[in-house]
């Protein structure tokens, strides 16, 4: 994706991305939130690293999943989480 199509997908100015890139500018939760709109990820996925993260490793698939299978495999976590308190 250029940067140019980037800055149009998540509403950021070119110069703003640009400064990001290069470390010029301070990244803020709002460009995160800006920058997954425009990738079309949720924000965690910009701030998680999937070959060092096994939590990250799980996320990544859940995006293959259907929404009611999602939906299902957070209940079971929860259940779980509940049950560990």
């Amino acid at each position: 994706m250029s940067l140019a199509a980037l800055a149009d997908a998540s509403e950021l100015s070119k110069g703003h991305l640009s400064s990001v890139e290069h470390g010029l500018a301070a990244i803020t939760i709002g460009t995160i939130a800006r920058l997954a709109q425009g990738f079309g990820v949720p924000p965690m996925y910009l701030l998680t690293f999937a070959a060092e993260d096994e939590r990250a490793h799980a996320a990544e698939l859940l995006r293959y999943l259907p929404q009611s299978e999602v939906r299902k495999l957070r209940r079971q976590i929860q259940a779980q989480v509940a049950a560990r308190k």
